[in-house]
């Protein structure tokens, strides 16, 4: 796995872009601002599917960071969606364990609320491996 800190060289490369999807303010702030402490940039945070469909339509995202739980429902048919087009998952809940995630989606990576910082950006780390 790669280090998860900011990568200094990344600005003079093509800067991966990360859907976030969250209804929770607080922590949408705390992933976003993590995923751009990394050198990320940040599509959303969205609290509902119904957003969050509409960003992908305009662009699709390197990779993806959901929440089960949304302010819409479920955030199952965005990740498939997601999934079908060949985008790499985190799953960032409190609702659903890690085991459930992998049954339904194998390659999708997971944590549950709380995650460490630490854990959150090596996974971070290892979703922006996977789509590149």
């Amino acid at each position: 796995m790669g280090s998860a800190l900011p990568d200094p060289d990344l600005s003079q490369r093509h800067q991966p872009t990360v859907l976030v999807v969250e209804d929770e303010f607080i922590i949408a702030l705390d992933l976003s601002e993590t995923v751009r402490d990394m050198g990320f940039r940040v599509e959303g945070p969205f609290a509902d599917k119904r957003q969050a469909f509409t960003a992908i339509d305009r662009h699709m995202p390197d990779f993806a960071i959901l929440d089960v739980m949304t302010a819409d429902g479920e955030v199952f048919p965005l990740a498939d969606v997601l999934a079908e087009a060949g985008v790499p998952l985190i799953f960032h809940s409190g609702h659903v364990r890690p085991e459930e995630i992998a049954r339904r989606y194998p390659g999708a990576l997971a944590c549950s609320k709380p995650c460490p910082p630490s854990q959150l950006m090596a996974i971070i780390a290892a979703a922006n491996e996977q789509a590149h």
